[in-house]
């Protein structure tokens, strides 16, 4: 009974404005626009000067990811919060870190794999994982307003979701087509497997808005 009355309290904390880590994961927000940026911009190009280029700003901006997970978990250590609190938070921002590490994946397997084109439904699935990065960007900072943003950061929330559902359409339609249509094996293989890992960088975008989802919910009704 103790610990139940005490857990509202310690949620409470968790956004009290001194704790406000709000420009921690603006600027992993920024950091996760500028990785889907750039793995689209890659995709608008068959040029393998190109692909490097962007295959490395990618990786600068994920190396620049790992650091500042590392600064998150130093503020937060200074700051007095509940064992809660403090899990929820470093979830959420291992969660955006693990986004880039797909992202970075992704454009990797581009050099590695070096397709003879780049399919439209590839693009296209590069759209949706920088449409979700835009969607984490404008939802991270209302947590810190979270009794009068409730409302918003749930549309926000399943705003990412449905995108994340369009993705999963999209690459069950790409998979169909490619394993129908594409009579060389080696570029079907390659398609397939960046199509999967296209797939999984928006599973991880929506993996990031499912922990918000619940951290409001224990705000809001313990």
């Amino acid at each position: 009974m103790r610990f139940s009355r005490q857990f509202p309290r310690m949620l409470r904390h968790l956004f009290h404005p001194k704790r406000d880590l709000t420009p921690i994961f603006s600027q992993q927000a920024a950091f996760l626009c500028q990785a889907s940026e750039a793995l689209v911009q890659m995709l608008e190009s068959t040029d393998a000067v190109q692909w490097k280029r962007f295959e490395k700003e990618i990786k600068t901006i994920e190396t620049q990811g790992d650091a500042l997970l590392t600064e998150f978990r130093e503020q937060l250590s200074e700051r007095l919060m509940g064992s809660l609190s403090r899990t929820d938070l470093t979830t959420v921002a291992m969660s955006m870190d693990d986004c880039l590490d797909v992202i970075k994946d992704a454009s990797k397997a581009i050099l590695i794999y070096r397709p003879l084109e780049i399919s439209v439904q590839l693009q296209d699935l590069a759209q949706i994982i920088r449409s979700e990065a835009y969607a984490l960007r404008d939802l991270l900072p209302m947590l810190w307003n979270i009794r009068s943003k409730a409302s918003s950061i749930s549309l926000q929330c399943d705003r990412v979701a449905e995108l994340e559902h369009t993705a999963d359409d999209a690459y069950e339609e790409f998979i169909g087509y490619i394993f129908s249509e594409e009579e060389d094996f080696r570029e079907m293989t390659k398609n397939k497997n960046l199509a999967e890992l296209f797939e999984k960088a928006t599973d991880s975008e929506k993996h990031v808005a499912d922990c918000v989802r619940l951290m409001v919910l224990k705000y809001l009704h313990e």
